[in-house]
């Protein structure tokens, strides 16, 4: 890497960590402090443990790079670490809520504290072409726990959370729930462009894909209500075994937010008690319900090949982009993403500048899409950060294309996200397929 290089690279990390660690500060900003230590359930975090990993991370990275690197605090990285053996025993998640210590201040001191050290590790390193991408790794990792803090704030105030910056939701063009036809054959796999992206999106790789036709929308609210009145969640011939059984354990009959109020459907999130919008995507359901919808409807859902290329695949050009439209970096007007401070989703339309070469809406933003597909790595994965992702390589379903809560400098068509298959508190919903 020659000097100039190096330095036009450093300048960028560096304007992507300092922006990266103030939208984190911005997320947090209007909590009380109180806010910070609770826990509302086994599967989220408070936001104080959020503020103190996302700075974790940076010191295990440091390390790595660094055989001499000597970490903030042993306590605080018992505390911190999220489940990596390599570097301790980790704490008991569902347990990080009824931990005192560190103090809410301690962990913004401890914030600050990483902040410059990161900085200084960045300006006064020889740093190699993987040494800056490890440091990105641990940039995108900041974002994908802002998310994740986003869905424990709605877990934790809903409408009491009070965001700095709240924006209004577009106005939609009128569109129709119809499929369109993808032609099968030959389909490259993955990630294809020169920028950052994670391990798993990668290599590239042929997959062969029948025909197929796949919604051009989401499937909305209204369309699941449909299924809800059908006695969707009574009829256990709809649902695999497993989902069937946390039906009925868990009493689901609704997304979850849901509750139904004097005969109207309502839900729960950062804009308060409402009534369930018609045309927004519909949200909080987990992998087992979209596939019990799926079935009801006599569809399924897509692979995340298929659903990769009515993303991004120009049949016209015969090449792929990055995004749905293209190469160019999302905007307001391409998706509702973290950026857009809309904090829920939009009805279907809001973003017809942002619609795939084949014609599908708002496959980037608004709502994480379930697929099909099993989480693994591609043919030929190789793991650039031992316990990141490959450890996550079962019992776990891919979902595809972000949400309103997903920082925009993170997200490509590419991306593969993964839950299990009854988790439901993130962004999420799907989209149906079927076959041609």
């Amino acid at each position: 890497m020659t000097a100039i290089f190096e330095q036009e690279q450093k300048k960028l990390l560096l304007e992507q960590f300092k922006e990266t660690r103030n939208r984190t500060l911005e997320i947090v900003k209007t909590l009380e402090k109180d806010d910070f230590v609770v826990q509302t359930a086994f599967y989220t975090s408070p936001p104080k443990w959020h503020i103190g990993h996302v700075s974790w991370i940076y010191e295990a990275i440091m390390s790595k790079l660094d055989k001499n690197y000597e970490f903030y605090s042993k306590e605080f990285s018992e505390y911190l670490n999220s489940y990596y053996q390599q570097f301790g025993i980790p704490h008991d998640k569902g347990s990080r809520g009824i931990v005192s210590r560190p103090t809410v201040d301690q962990i913004f001191q401890y914030f600050n504290n990483i902040n410059q050290r990161v900085e200084l590790f960045i300006k006064s390193k020889t740093l190699s072409v993987e040494d800056l991408r490890l440091i990105t790794m641990g940039i995108h990792h900041e974002c994908q726990h802002q998310e994740l803090l986003v869905y424990d704030l709605q877990n934790l105030l809903a409408e009491l959370y009070k965001p700095v910056k709240k924006s209004e939701k577009p106005i939609p063009v009128e569109i129709e729930q119809e499929s369109l036809n993808i032609n099968g054959g030959i389909y490259n796999m993955g990630y294809n462009g020169e920028d950052y992206c994670y391990d798993i999106e990668l290599p590239e790789h042929k997959v062969y894909l029948n025909d197929y036709k796949i919604d051009i929308f989401p499937i909305t609210n209204q369309q699941y209500l449909e299924f809800i009145e059908d006695g969707g969640y009574e009829t256990y011939k709809y649902w695999l075994s497993d989902g069937w059984e946390k039906v009925k354990t868990n009493e689901w009959n609704a997304p979850m937010y849901w509750e139904k109020i004097d005969g109207n459907w309502m839900i729960q999130n950062f804009h308060g008690l409402r009534n369930v919008s018609p045309k927004e995507p519909v949200c909080h359901v987990s992998y087992y319900e979209a596939e019990a919808y799926c079935k009801w409807a006599g569809k399924r859902l897509p692979t995340e090949a298929e659903w990769e290329k009515a993303a991004c695949w120009n049949e016209t050009k015969k090449q792929k982009t990055i995004f749905p439209w293209g190469n160019d970096l999302p905007t307001q007007q391409h998706a509702n993403l973290f950026e857009s401070h809309i904090w829920s989703c939009t009805d279907i339309g809001s973003y017809p500048e942002g619609r795939s070469h084949y014609g599908c809406h708002q496959m980037i933003g608004d709502i994480w899409e379930w697929t099909a597909s099993e989480f693994t790595g591609y043919s030929g994965f190789k793991s650039s950060f031992d316990e990141y992702n490959d450890k996550w390589f079962t019992n776990q379903k891919v979902l595809r294309g972000g949400s309103f809560g997903t920082p925009k400098m993170s997200i490509r068509g590419s991306y593969r996200n993964f839950f299990r298959l009854d988790e439901r508190w993130l962004f999420s919903g799907f989209r149906c397929t079927e076959n041609s």
